[in-house]
């Protein structure tokens, strides 16, 4: 098992001679100068926000993954924190060193988890990427169960089966204290050979229903355990066959409507926390953008055709498909636009200890030069509200 992956590059596909050449950085703690502090304290004038009280809403929508195994008050993740960061994103391995990052051993990072909360207001989004298989974050190397794969669970199918496999992955979540996994995987395996998802086993099948009665098995299985999940990769990426960490993958000549149908069905049942929006081009449903930076796909399919009202997380917004052609401001204004609201920046294909203050100051700006609202801003914290933990 190859644990060596980035997220999107497990969660995006890509074969094992992509994946070496992607670049992180050392995995050794960083440390940085710590959120910057709201300046002034007089009242906004009429037609102007609040900065202050702006900068903690956008704050809190922004998630970013960090190095080490410990933080202490004077880490910039700590600092972030106490600026109001909406949430972190642990992974095991760091990309350039290929050594330890976040996880060494379930004490280890259960003492790292409590440290970050009690940094926070009590609400702060702890999440993972926990599908099975060879995407376990959590996994043997580091004192954790091994678990099987979405392949192999659909194959199998049996609910009972699934249940067991479902609680046993959980338990490993609810353990450390993680409160949100970006799983299930709903994606169609429409093609096995798929670097994204079939040959990477991340699939319960190419049937729909199969899909569907295994997913609602381990979404409940999370729900019983206190920890939300976020469905994957709208609008569907099982034909991709590039790697969305360096390109947005075309999917338009192999995609299918019926790639739709879990994320529809699932949505009807009332059990979905979240959907994730994939990086990858769909002309079918807009001749320019990605999923992730369009508004016909998040804001008329997702949340028009399909019903969905409750919160849309972002593929890794540093993934450099994106911010090669948008820049990492424009891509962040589109995402918004297009109706994300949960923007996840991994820190793994390039890091940044300053992405949370840089984000920030940039989402600020747009606002306060009518780029964007702050009604915008606000419809996204009441929906991401949702996936915090309740005091």
């Amino acid at each position: 098992m190859n644990r060596n992956l980035p997220r999107r590059s497990l969660l995006a596909g890509v074969g094992t001679a992509t994946v070496a050449s992607l670049t992180a950085c050392q995995a050794g703690r960083a440390t940085a100068p710590t959120a910057k502090p709201t300046t002034g304290t007089a009242r906004p004038t009429a037609g102007q926000p609040d900065e202050a009280a702006l900068r903690r809403k956008i704050a809190s929508l922004l998630v970013v993954g960090f190095r080490g195994d410990r933080v202490n008050r004077n880490d910039w993740i700590v600092g972030a924190i106490g600026a109001g960061l909406g949430g972190v994103i642990l992974f095991d391995r760091d990309l350039e060193t290929k050594s330890e990052r976040n996880i060494r051993s379930p004490q280890q990072v259960t003492a790292l988890i409590k440290d970050l909360k009690d940094a926070s207001s009590g609400r702060l989004i702890v999440s993972i990427d926990q599908e099975g298989g060879r995407t376990a974050r959590l996994n043997p190397s580091n004192g954790f169960p091994s678990t099987r794969s979405e392949a192999e669970i659909g194959a199998e199918n049996s609910p009972s089966a699934t249940r067991q496999w479902a609680r046993g992955l959980v338990a490993s979540l609810s353990q450390v204290g993680v409160n949100l996994n970006y799983a299930p995987v709903v994606d169609l395996n429409v093609n096995p050979e798929s670097r994204a998802i079939g040959a990477l086993d991340r699939s319960f099948s190419a049937d729909p229903d199969v899909v569907v009665s295994n997913a609602t098995v381990e979404i409940q299985a999370h729900r019983a355990a206190g920890v939300k999940t976020s469905l994957k990769h709208f609008p569907g990426i099982g034909s991709a066959a590039g790697n969305t960490d360096f390109e947005v993958v075309d999917v338009t000549a192999t995609w299918r409507r019926v790639e739709l149908e879990p994320f529809r069905r699932l949505i009807q049942t009332n059990r979905v926390d979240s959907i994730l929006a994939a990086h990858v081009l769909v002309k079918q449903l807009d001749p320019n953008r990605p999923a992730s930076l369009s508004r016909a796909v998040i804001t008329d399919l997702l949340r028009g055709d399909l019903g969905w009202k409750g919160p849309v997380v972002s593929d890794d917004m540093q993934a450099v498909a994106i911010t090669r052609r948008y820049g990492s401001v424009e891509a962040v204004h589109l995402a918004l636009q297009a109706g994300v609201d949960l923007l996840v920046f991994a820190n793994q294909q390039v890091y940044d200890p300053q992405i949370f203050d840089k984000t920030l100051d940039a989402v600020v700006e747009l606002v306060r030069r009518g780029q964007l609202t702050e009604a915008r801003i606000d419809e996204s914290v009441a929906r991401v509200d949702a996936l915090r933990p309740r005091r």
